[in-house]
């Protein structure tokens, strides 16, 4: 049975090792995994950086450089975001997909929890076959406090940049090391580590699970589209994002859209106006705000089932 809140370790080693019919070198390698993530939970939890620092996401795959020749939407609005939450305090960084090499998910952890690993595995970092999600990308979200999503709508939806970008993020969340770090997709030993995670882990205790690093942090959606699809591309980034643990604070999303009336040719005076350029104004003011609440309240731990991802 799992931990769940018990604040102990309920098995002894030998206990462990009958259950999981593994030796004592493997049961220390789990058990190293778990220290090593209990420690990265505190160390996260701990820091405070002297200045907020807020990472915009652009799933935007236009700019006026390439074949559409005409600036981003949705990210001149993050643009205006951003500079906004700069105004306010904060340190500030655009991150144009576009412009990075991000290889699609592999759904590793369809076939076990600990079969999809942080950093990526499947592209890992600083190799031949690495990405700019694992050499860069995933650092600058872990370094980040706030994280604004923005995307166009396409076909009633997000973003495929933002789609496959999201969908590596899984590694984030709750992913750790890989059990063998010269065989890593070992399938008969990673589904023996998540059962130990499942017997081992504690709601209580930050880490001695999987660990969900984008818990804490907060965020923005901004969408711009042309019709009914802006409702559907928030629902499900909000679903998502949620589900990885980052808080949304009050009205901390928008979109922006013309009228289904005009013609597309006849948004951008409309969308990029004074009207939402306000609105990205407020979203910029009350996601500082909840990440000011949320530095003056160390005690904040947000729950989750540990055993489980």
């Amino acid at each position: 049975m799992a931990l769940k809140n018990n604040a102990k370790l309920k098995y002894s080693d030998e206990e462990l090792m009958a259950k999981l019919a593994i030796d004592a070198d493997t049961l220390k390698r789990f058990k190293e995994i778990r220290e090593a993530t209990m420690k990265e939970a505190a160390g996260r939890l701990n820091s405070r950086n002297k200045k907020i620092k807020v990472l915009g996401i652009s799933g935007s795959a236009r700019d006026e450089l390439g074949m559409a020749q005409e600036k981003s939407n949705s990210e001149e609005l993050l643009n205006k975001c951003l500079e906004y939450c700069q105004v306010l305090g904060a340190e500030i960084e655009l991150l144009p997909l576009r412009r990075y090499d991000i290889k699609p998910c592999q759904a590793c952890y369809s076939t076990a929890n600990t079969h999809c690993h942080f950093y990526c595995s499947c592209y890992p970092k600083d190799t031949p076959q690495s990405d700019d999600m694992s050499n860069i990308i995933y650092d600058k979200i872990l370094a980040a406090d706030i994280i604004i999503f923005a995307t166009p709508v396409n076909n009633f939806k997000i973003s495929s940049l933002l789609a496959t970008f999201i969908d590596r993020c899984i590694s984030l969340d709750g992913s750790l090391p890989p059990a063998n770090l010269k065989t890593p997709k070992d399938k008969a030993l990673n589904i023996t580590h998540t059962k130990f995670v499942e017997m081992t882990a504690s709601n209580d205790i930050p880490g001695s699970g999987f660990l969900r690093r984008f818990s804490g942090k907060v965020a923005g959606i901004i969408v711009t589209g042309h019709e009914e699809g802006a409702a559907l591309a928030i629902s499900s980034l909000f679903m998502t994002l949620n589900h990885f643990g980052m808080l949304f604070p009050p009205f901390s999303n928008m979109y922006a859209m013309s009228s289904v009336c005009l013609s597309t040719y006849q948004d951008k005076p409309l969308v990029v106006s004074n009207c939402y350029s306000e609105e990205v104004k407020l979203l910029a003011e009350n996601l500082m705000t909840a990440t000011e609440l949320l530095r003056h309240n160390k005690k904040i731990n947000w729950k989750t089932e540990a055993s489980a991802n």
